[in-house]
């Protein structure tokens, strides 16, 4: 017969399931991809982040790559006591979108706000062809 301890186990989930401590998820920004006849959006919900938190390129595969690494450090410390409290957090994300052909690549844009990336990616401008009309002689 085995004996377990179920008081070591309730032990460390009194100590580590505290308001104190928070907890590690770990999940990725919601996207959402609009057409519209004049281009595509790209949406990425990142509440917190900033500009300068993002990168945003076209890869040599011609496709959208879009990464995001945030750092953040908060920092209380009491000068009466020796206690130092530290909370970290990193997060890094990568999503790499193939492009459709009708995108004009030199006119993508990108900005942040209220938490959210934008992508525009403007369709190519297609030029209206003339229409000729002429008569075909039948040989």
């Amino acid at each position: 017969m085995m004996r377990t301890n179920a008081w070591l186990s309730d032990m460390f989930n009194d100590l580590f399931d505290t308001p104190f401590v928070t907890k590690v998820t770990t999940s990725y920004p919601a996207t959402n991809v609009t057409e519209s006849e004049n281009g595509y959006t790209v949406e990425l919900a990142v509440p917190g982040a900033k500009k300068e938190d993002f990168d945003v390129q076209i890869n040599e595969d011609g496709n959208l790559h879009i990464k995001l690494e945030k750092k953040t450090e908060n920092k209380q410390e009491d000068k009466k006591v020796h206690y130092l409290r530290r909370e970290f957090s990193h997060t890094t994300f990568e999503k790499v979108l193939s492009l459709p052909e009708d995108v004009e690549k030199e006119k993508i844009s990108a900005k942040v706000e209220h938490g959210v990336l934008t992508v525009d990616l403007p369709k190519i401008e297609q030029k209206p062809q003339a229409k000729i009309g002429r008569k075909v002689e039948i040989g």
